[in-house]
């Protein structure tokens, strides 16, 4: 069975020339078939990025990568409307809508309906393939029972979430910003100085979730290495990583590996404990239980 293993975008506030070079060595050396562009999460960060998406872009191609780019979670303004409108005019350049609004935009041409957009049954599933959607990124919260019944549908290729925080919302207002004391409009991009994003504690101390500007992740990484086998039995083909300040080229590479029987499940689980120590392992809304919890 042939499978997609594909990085999501990155969702952090990287400085430009870091993120740069992270995509200039997953275009060189990471066994990936789909990488994921563009900004998602806030458009004020953007314009610090866009000057290098072009050769970017030009890399990943050559490093035999399909690109795909996206766009909002959170559509605000009408200048966002039209930067993704304007990206709609490429009629070449393939895009994954994060937004309902850019999936009605879509509509008619061939497109990806990303993970942001809530697709949790069957008639949504259809409505989407019949706009033009070959491909749904499902929502990271569906359980295997879900999932089951989703992928009985042959309406588009169905990707899964297998790898790294779970985005779990999105705001109009920046977390990140108040919580140094700013307003949004003035916020000094202080999210970048958190990778991977800002711990969020409970009151006794813990660890619970993960702040990243306007958006909010889990503090967990989903990982559903052990899982892997089971999806593909229900008929999914195409996987999901997110990008995260770690080795992602080694973590690609261990996920491909079990993928194509190179390596046993076993070690790979090793492998990916050594090289993502960011946060606990989860896999909770797999099984329908806490989305926290973890399980074999």
């Amino acid at each position: 069975m042939t499978t997609t293993l594909s990085l999501g975008p990155v969702l952090f506030n990287w400085d430009a020339e870091d993120r740069r070079d992270f995509y200039f060595r997953i275009a060189d050396e990471a066994p990936l078939d789909t990488v994921y562009v563009g900004e998602v999460v806030c458009s004020k960060r953007a314009p610090y990025f866009d000057p290098h998406l072009p050769a970017v872009v030009d890399r990943l191609r050559r490093g035999g990568k399909q690109v795909i780019h996206s766009t909002l979670t959170l559509i605000l303004c009408e200048r966002e409307m039209d930067a993704v409108r304007a990206l709609a005019e490429v009629p070449e350049v393939l895009i994954e809508a994060n937004d309902i609004g850019a999936a009605a935009l879509l509509a008619g041409r061939r497109h990806i309906v990303g993970p942001f957009v809530n697709v949790y049954n069957e008639c949504t599933l259809a409505y989407l393939a019949r706009q033009g959607a070959v491909r749904v990124s499902l929502p990271w919260e569906l359980s295997s029972r879900s999932l089951v019944a989703l992928a009985k549908s042959d309406a588009a290729e169905l990707e899964v979430q297998v790898f790294g925080r779970v985005p779990l919302a999105i705001s109009a207002r920046c977390y990140h910003a108040r919580a140094h004391g700013l307003h949004k409009d003035g916020c000094q991009y202080v999210c970048a100085e958190d990778r991977d994003g800002m711990s969020v504690e409970t009151l006794d101390g813990d660890s619970f979730l993960t702040v990243n500007g306007t958006q909010t992740l889990s503090h967990t990484v989903a990982n559903l290495i052990g899982q892997l086998e089971e999806l593909q039995e229900m008929g999914i083909r195409a996987f999901r990583l997110w990008p995260h300040a770690i080795d992602m080229v080694a973590v690609a590479k261990v996920f491909r590996d079990v993928l194509d029987g190179k390596q046993t499940l076993g070690d790979g689980r090793r492998r990916l404990d050594a090289l993502a120590g960011l946060a606990p392992f989860a896999n909770g809304f797999y099984t329908g239980g806490k989305g926290a919890a973890v399980s074999p």
